[in-house]
């Protein structure tokens, strides 16, 4: 019997252990929005620009090591995915960081403003979908 959760969980250890080894051998906190920001502004270029390179070469690795690139679906339209995104931005900067930095090390390092910033999230999430479900997009 084949396990389907094997990519995500792959994934979230992967993202556990970059996070975790970000920290221990630069000591800086893996916000991907923050690394994302310092790079725009040109901050601590060379370290920057590695992790978002690292995060780019995700999908051509996959291609390399599985033969086909990895299955994503995305149904919203174009409209869509460009509000989110920049909902998403906006929210990153009220909320002083991102759910890599708060979600995955903030909550670790059993930071209070993490744990808030990460219910913060979850339940506009749940509030997003279960709204958009029942308008019927």
């Amino acid at each position: 019997m084949t396990f389907p959760y094997w990519p995500s969980l792959l994934g979230g250890m992967l993202i556990g252990l970059s996070a975790a080894m970000l920290l221990l051998l630069n000591g800086r906190i893996a916000g991907v929005s923050g690394i994302a920001g310092r790079l725009v502004q040109g901050a601590q270029l060379s370290a920057n620009a590695a992790f978002v390179i690292g995060l780019v070469m995700g999908p051509p690795i996959y291609l390399v090591l599985f033969g086909h690139w990895p299955a994503v679906t995305i149904t919203a339209s174009m409209p869509t995915i460009v509000i989110a995104g920049l909902l998403v931005g906006f929210g990153t900067r009220m909320g002083s960081g991102c759910t890599s930095g708060h979600g995955v090390l903030g909550l670790a390092g059993f930071s209070r403003r993490s744990m808030a910033a990460v219910a913060a999230f979850m339940l506009a999430g749940i509030l997003t979908v279960t709204s958009m479900r029942m308008a019927g997009l």
